[in-house]
């Protein structure tokens, strides 16, 4: 008999779709804070400009300083045809895996703005498309190999001007001006990322720089991939394929994670990366894979903070590798009752 815990319907649970938060607290900090100590058992609901005051004592914190790129692009093939095209992530310095809404084939042209081109070249089975990127003249619609071929990086600046922000598919509205610096970090740095460290989003600048004043903190860079959202679809959790995403390890990063500093990690995202790291000690950069849940718990990690995540979500599995999955239902039950807003622009959660 499967263990409950490795159920995915054991991770379910119904959401009133109003809260669903479609737009951020405003300002930053005055998002709710539940916050929740293991060891007494006890509930404290708070708001996030409260946060540092829940923040044991001797800890260290630890920040994802990935930045959100603007990842959702709108072009046409040559014969008019309109796609949408997202970024998942690169996958070396020319090969970027998308997802793209619209019929295409191996060798299918984009074009878009700024005379980016995108051209198709291989059909995955999970829907992920891998394209390369070129710059023609202008005017052009040349063959591929008439494009000036395009590293990544050379993308980078391209899509910041015509690109939209990735909001996630449950937020329902068209991306705005206000969701190009909500969206994103306030200590946002190393750019990559199709979805934003979402427990970061809380810090307005100068919490962020009080905490820090304070207490020891480091960065770590984890871009995260759209395979975040991505729910789980088979019975049992462990047959889950988990997505990879690229980190890199600060050395500042390091030293903290090598002594024995209790370790507050700011988002799943961070925690991900720290646990990637203690599972590999020696490897400061690469491709992360975890997949936390009570069967895979913590090993560095001490406390930590987070939004309230999809049903049958990874995310959501992580937050049970902490409390185990009976407390978390308890939890979101306890934070829809107090009607506590949902997911990425949504309020925290607080595990000490």
């Amino acid at each position: 008999m499967t263990d409950s815990t490795l159920l995915t319907s054991s991770y379910n649970f119904h959401l009133p779709d109003g809260l669903i938060a479609t737009h951020p607290a405003s300002p930053r900090d005055s998002a709710k804070l539940l916050v929740y100590n293991r060891k007494t058992d006890k509930i404290t609901h708070a708001i996030f400009s409260d946060f540092e005051k829940f923040i044991p004592q001797n800890c260290a914190l630890i920040f994802n300083n990935t930045k959100v790129i603007k990842a959702r692009l709108f072009g046409h093939k040559p014969s008019g045809g309109k796609l949408e095209l997202l970024i998942n992530r690169p996958l070396n310095a020319k090969d970027v895996s998308v997802y793209i809404r619209g019929k295409v084939k191996v060798g299918t042209q984009i074009f878009f703005d700024e005379d980016l081109v995108a051209v198709v070249k291989e059909l995955n089975e999970d829907g992920s498309r891998i394209v390369n990127f070129y710059l023609s003249s202008p005017s052009s619609q040349a063959p591929a190999w008439e494009l000036k071929s395009l590293h990544f990086e050379d993308i980078l600046p391209i899509i910041e001007k015509i690109g939209h922000v990735p909001l996630p598919p449950y937020i329902q509205r068209e991306d705005n001006k206000e969701d190009e610096s909500e969206y994103q970090s306030v200590f946002a740095k190393n750019e990559g990322a199709v979805a934003a460290p979402t427990a970061s989003l809380h810090f307005t600048p100068a919490q962020h720089k009080k905490v820090c004043e304070r207490f020891e903190h480091a960065y770590v860079t984890l871009h995260v991939g759209s395979g975040t959202f991505k729910p789980v679809e088979v019975e049992t959790i462990t047959d889950h394929p988990m997505h990879s995403e690229y980190y890199d390890i600060s050395p500042r990063a390091k030293e903290l994670l090598d002594s024995d500093t209790p370790i507050l990690s700011i988002g799943t995202t961070s925690t991900r990366t720290i646990e990637f790291y203690a599972r590999h000690p020696y490897k400061t950069k690469g491709e992360a894979n975890l997949f936390l849940h009570p069967n895979n718990k913590p090993l560095r990690v001490n406390h930590l903070l987070t939004n309230f995540h999809l049903p049958k979500s990874t995310l959501l599995m992580l937050v049970a590798s902490f409390i185990g999955v009976d407390k978390a239902q308890k939890l979101y039950a306890e934070a829809i009752k107090e009607k506590y807003r949902f997911y990425s622009y949504g309020d925290a959660m607080l595990i000490l």
